[in-house]
């Protein structure tokens, strides 16, 4: 059976729906997927065996025998500590295929298949009876459903389902209970990532449109390794707010609730953000804890259990607000059965508790539409912004017809705040177009900029006013562009263009170049590093479930990533391996690099590391990378705004950094499907 797959072009900028084989999906569900980085989680595995453990031992205490229901069994992991810990019997249940085929050959292959029944279904589907998948209901009810906001993956509903249909009344639960904490904070980098905030251009101030200011903003979740948000990076104006728990021994509800938080405010600030998380309870008294807090909560940071499958969660308000040191506020947060919102309110003006659920935010200007939060942030980085005008001012003069060609961008209102007239923008899309309009509205400048909307081979000197263009412009920037260097779009854009460009025009950026650097991850290895066993079982076919479908094509390739979420040390000098000349059309045949970098550091080699910097002029460049020169101790500082490529070693190798071991690499850029296939070795001299 055939499948339709979304596809970024990066030939085009377009999304194309491709036609695959019917185990395309599953193959890229299969090998990003973040089975490994649980199956790594220590602290995660242990509390739950202990919770597994202590649940068994009270239902045998009273007489009974130990029924489990373990819903989104993956490996099967759960049930066979359950096995293990001398329960009677387990159906596990796993609505993924291929995953519940790997479960079976898991548990066969550890000689529970005669306890542990696996139910490739959802759980809502499971029926209970003589002829039904489970003969009898549960009495312990082991889970793991939870996402970075608890409950994204539907778990409130789940439960809900499971209680009436599937387990006991007063089961048993692992884990027991769930809590949610929050704390506001002012934080500008935070609040950079929320809202378009005044800039500077040159003499003039640039102004956000009212709208944007008044948009309630993204309703979905900012999820983020939280541990790499210092504390002096933000205030707290708020303590550690307990908001609320959720007993999943008893009947869950899935129906929509607001529960608030008394508190006097700390500090005198802005209200932006709240910061949140959660953990759980594996039993009934809270003494086997797992909890998600950020590693600056800990006494000593280092004992921090990073994962990544669960993380921290970033929620932005409506809006500002300020509040003073001492003023009683209420933090009040609901949830509908699959997310979570926050909304702030002064106590007096609350009047007490909240009857109705306060609406979930939606955006009412478009701009969080078009601009996701790393884009906002990069679209108010001051130091960004002055590095683009600077290179601007070096080739625009009030005479030049100025054309720019990115998703969203503000350079096209640089280039006339600078003194150019004549400046065209060609938007990809209506809405991002109807967001550039609502900036240039906003700041009376309607006239000033032509925002164009259609394709690049529709485009004519008429839509130009007769004109032809002696500057293009681009950051580059395309909503579509999932890796690094499919950003090179630009090239083909400039390509063409060609019709359109005077003699000599100016291309900026003139050029790019593809860098590369060999690094140790300190934890990021951990998402794609086999488990063989876990806890004492053999998940090993797990393992080769996800090995061959990471040799599925192009799954093999590098993936995208915000390392500044995940530290790394470079175990190599950063190289560049690769150009791009924008001022030359795109090639017709394909470009080819080879070579070797030498390992200047000691250490693991997880992988490699690939970024685009971008030279704007002779004398200016933008990295998408690396922001800082690497350290004498090969620590790494990366751009916020941007996921860097990391193509994972199958095999990663302790090297010595004695200039005798390097990393090899076989790059060809294919201009016919506008990537970069590659390959990477560590290799030692003789």
């Amino acid at each position: 059976m055939k499948t339709f797959c979304g596809r970024a072009n990066p030939i085009t900028g377009a999304l194309d729906w491709v036609e695959e084989s019917g185990e395309y999906d599953y193959h890229q569900e299969i090998a990003r997927s973040c089975y490994a980085d649980m199956l790594h989680d220590k602290d995660r595995n242990e509390k739950y065996q202990q919770g597994i453990r202590a649940a068994v031992s009270r239902v045998k205490a009273r007489g009974e025998r130990a029924i489990i229901l373990d819903i989104g069994t993956g490996t099967g992991l759960l049930s066979m500590m359950a096995s293990s810990a001398g329960a009677d019997y387990c159906y596990a249940v796993e609505v993924f295929k291929p995953m519940a085929e790997a479960a079976i050959r898991i548990v066969e292959r550890n000689g529970f298949a005669d306890k542990i029944k696996i139910i490739n279904k959802h759980s809502t589907e499971v029926t209970v009876g003589p002829d039904g998948d489970m003969q009898q209901r549960a009495n312990i009810l082991v889970t793991e459903l939870f996402d970075t906001e608890l409950i994204g993956e539907g778990a409130l509903p789940s439960y809900e389902h499971a209680h009436v249909y599937l387990v006991q009344e007063g089961c048993e639960a692992v884990p027991h209970r769930a809590t949610v904490y929050a704390q506001l904070v002012q934080s500008e980098q935070l609040w950079s990532w929320a809202q378009l905030l005044p800039m500077q251009v040159g003499a003039r101030r640039l102004l956000p449109p009212p709208s944007m200011g008044r948009c309630a903003g993204a309703p979905s979740v900012c999820d983020i390794q939280l541990s790499q948000v210092p504390p002096d990076t933000f205030t707290a104006l708020s303590p550690l707010c307990t908001m609320f728990s959720v007993d999943f021994s008893q009947h869950v509800s899935s129906a929509s609730a607001s529960y608030s938080f008394r508190f006097q405010a700390q500090a005198s600030g802005l209200a932006q953000a709240v910061l949140s998380w959660w953990d759980i309870d594996m039993d009934p008294d809270g003494t086997i804890v797992c909890s998600m807090a950020p590693s600056w909560t800990y006494r000593d940071p280092r004992s921090y259990p990073w994962r990544d499958h669960w993380m921290q969660s970033v929620y932005f308000l409506p809006g500002e607000q300020k509040v003073s040191e001492g003023e009683e506020l209420s933090l009040t947060v609901s949830h509908d059965d699959y997310s979570l919102w926050y909304s702030l309110h002064s106590y007096s003006q609350q009047g007490g508790e909240i009857e109705v659920v306060p609406r979930r935010p939606y955006c009412s200007c478009q701009a969080h539409l078009v601009w996701t939060r790393p884009r906002f942030g990069e679209l108010n980085d001051p130091q960004r912004t002055e590095t683009y005008v600077r290179a601007l001012q070096s080739v625009l003069s009030a005479d030049s017809v100025c054309l720019s060609v990115s998703d969203g961008s503000l350079l096209p209102v640089f280039a006339h705040l600078l003194g150019v007239k004549k400046v065209y923008s060609l938007e990809s899309s209506g809405l991002s177009k109807q967001v550039v309009e609502q900036v240039l509205e906003a700041n009376s400048l309607s006239d000033a900029v032509q925002v164009l909307n259609g394709r690049l081979d529709q485009l004519t000197t008429s839509d130009l006013g007769g004109a032809q263009v002696s500057v293009l412009i681009g950051e580059p920037h395309f909503s579509t562009s999932l890796l690094p260097w499919h950003s090179l779009f630009f090239w083909y854009c400039r390509t063409a263009l060609a019709r359109l460009l005077q003699p000599g025009a100016i291309i900026l950026p003139r050029s790019a170049a593809l860098y590369m650097v060999a690094v140790e991850f300190r934890d990021l290895w951990r998402i794609r590093a086999p488990c063989g066993f876990c806890e004492g079982f053999d998940v090993r076919p797990m393992d080769e479930m996800i090995q061959h479908s990471l040799d599925f094509r192009e799954s093999r390739e590098a993936e995208p990533h915000y390392l500044w979420e995940y530290p790394c040390r470079a175990l190599t000098q950063p190289c560049a391996v690769m150009t791009f000349d924008f001022t030359q059309f795109v090639p017709e045949q394909p470009i080819s690099s080879q070579g070797s970098v030498s390992i200047v550091r000691s250490g693991r080699c997880h992988g490699v590391v690939l970024w685009i910097e971008y030279q704007l002029t002779d004398d200016i460049a933008m990295s998408m990378g690396l922001i800082r020169p690497v350290g004498e101790q090969g620590v790494c500082q990366w751009s916020p705004h941007q996921k860097q490529g990391v193509y994972f070693f199958s095999s990663p190798q302790d090297t010595v950094g004695n200039g005798q071991t390097a990393v090899t690499y076989n790059l060809t850029f294919e201009p016919s499907i506008g990537d970069i296939r590659m390959q990477y070795s560590v290799t030692s001299d003789p």
